[in-house]
């Protein structure tokens, strides 16, 4: 008989309170671009603009977070061994913890949700601009913004079967275009363009920390799958695979297509440019058309990416709810299985985010709002591996390979290690602002596990 894996030796039993999932709609394809259409967004069309300040230094920082972004998906294939349900970043740190911990978790993972998809609605703007010029009209681009916000959110009402079909067309419309950009532009780079290696003016490893810190809002979305893994079918195996393989194809997509943007827009341009794979493609074909296809390309991209970024924003408070952690409306769910509550609460507070931010402009809006969720993503990555490190150092030594182990430990490891170097790059407003963001949390907190200790003596009475 072979022995177990380290998470399966220490699996604990599933409470026979929690509810069995009563469907499952993603199979490993939709899956797979559920985890792709969350990673390849509004992050890659907008993101090369927004590091090439800091220079090429930012490509070697793309190459380090795809690595660290793989050992994530690994981790949380690991972690779905044990709790394949839906809201498994809340769910990992709770079962470790207790229910503190796993509050923090889906608080923050829910922050950086809403917060990601104001950020995600504002990228859209410098598309839609290449389609039809806003010449610099800030009420005009914050509706387009909105639009861009609303128009999922009326999606996701429609279940999460139709949102599993949106991600697969979503993601191969804008999967296609972004690899030939990737590939066919390579032939036309030019060296001289892609600038000096560290422009930023400070040390390498800053400028390095600093680009990763502004990057990972690209990776963001490669737990979706354990996010999802109660609508997912045998989430044991097809967690883990899905999140490998859309992190492994979002990276090969990222790395080509940055450095064929480096190398086709010249430095200077790149830095101010609001729409740099349009800048891009007008390099390759000499013209206007490729660009605006390209543009196209980006706002079905990134509208198919909030499609399934509000589904998550519904999905962890809906496993917190259920707990009774969260505002019981947050635990209903419609008859196409969205939480519909959790929609309409993402969609409002984005909305507000849109609004209190946008007087400031779209590309300092989306800095900001970037780097937010650089922090709040973090703390449940955190959280998580520390959840696995602790199931590993509980499990039994008897029952566990050594090479297991060993694996389990190193990937767990690493990915705390990297969770906590990208808090720290992301800089002393991003983490001022995201602690905020966090233990404003903490008054709801206890107003819930207030109520329900005082609710249970009076049922035990009863």
């Amino acid at each position: 008989m072979t022995a177990p894996s380290p998470a399966e030796a220490a699996e604990p039993t599933r409470p026979a309170t929690e509810p069995a999932p009563a469907r499952r709609t993603f199979g490993l394809a939709a899956a797979t671009a559920l985890v792709m259409g969350n990673i390849i967004g509004g992050g890659i069309f907008v993101l090369p603009a927004t590091v090439a300040p800091y220079g090429t230094v930012s490509l070697l920082a793309f190459v380090v977070l795809s690595v660290a972004a793989v050992l994530l998906a690994l981790l949380f294939g690991r972690l779905a061994r044990r709790s394949p349900v839906t809201g498994g970043l809340y769910v990992y740190p709770r079962d470790a913890f207790g229910p503190f911990a796993g509050f923090l978790s889906a608080w923050s993972y829910w922050t950086m949700c809403w917060v990601s998809i104001a950020a995600l609605a504002v990228a859209v703007v410098g598309y839609v601009d290449v389609l039809i010029p806003l010449h610099g009209n800030h009420l005009a681009e914050a509706l387009v913004a909105l639009a861009a916000l609303w128009l999922p959110a009326a999606a996701n009402f429609a279940g999460t079967r139709w949102v599993g079909a949106v991600q697969i067309v979503s993601t191969i419309l804008k999967f296609v275009p972004l690899l030939l950009v990737a590939t066919i532009g390579l032939f036309f780079v030019d060296t001289d363009n892609f600038g000096p290696f560290n422009a930023s003016g400070d040390s390498v490893p800053g400028a390095l920390a600093a680009s990763a810190a502004l990057l990972l809002y690209s990776f963001l979305g490669v737990e979706s799958a354990a996010v999802s893994a109660g609508e997912v079918d045998d989430p044991e195996r097809t967690v883990g695979r899905a999140s490998v393989l859309g992190t492994l194809g979002s990276a090969l997509v990222y790395i080509l297509g940055t450095v064929a943007v480096f190398g086709l827009v010249p430095h200077d341009e790149l830095a101010d440019s609001g729409a740099p794979f349009a800048d891009a493609v007008n390099a390759i074909t000499g013209g206007h058309w490729g660009g605006t296809a390209m543009a196209l390309v980006a706002v079905a991209s990134i509208t198919g990416c909030l499609n399934g970024w509000i589904l998550m924003a519904a999905q962890m408070p809906y496993a917190a709810a259920r707990d009774g952690l969260f505002p019981a409306p947050f635990a209903k769910v419609g008859k196409g299985g969205v939480p519909g509550f959790g929609v309409w609460a993402c969609a409002v507070l984005g909305t507000a985010l849109i609004a209190l931010n946008y007087t400031a402009g779209p590309d300092t809006t989306f800095r900001v709002l970037v780097l937010i969720t650089t922090f709040t993503g973090c703390v449940p990555y955190l959280l998580s591996a520390a959840a696995q490190l602790y199931w590993l150092a509980k499990g039994t030594r008897e029952q566990v390979r050594p090479a297991g182990l060993a694996r389990d430990l190193i990937v767990a490891a690493l990915s705390f290690a990297f969770s906590f170097w990208l808090i720290a790059g992301a800089g002393y407003a991003a983490v001022y602002q995201g602690v905020l963001f966090l233990f404003a949390g903490i008054p709801l907190y206890v107003w819930m596990r207030g109520r329900r200790r005082t609710a249970e003596p009076e049922e035990a009475a009863v």
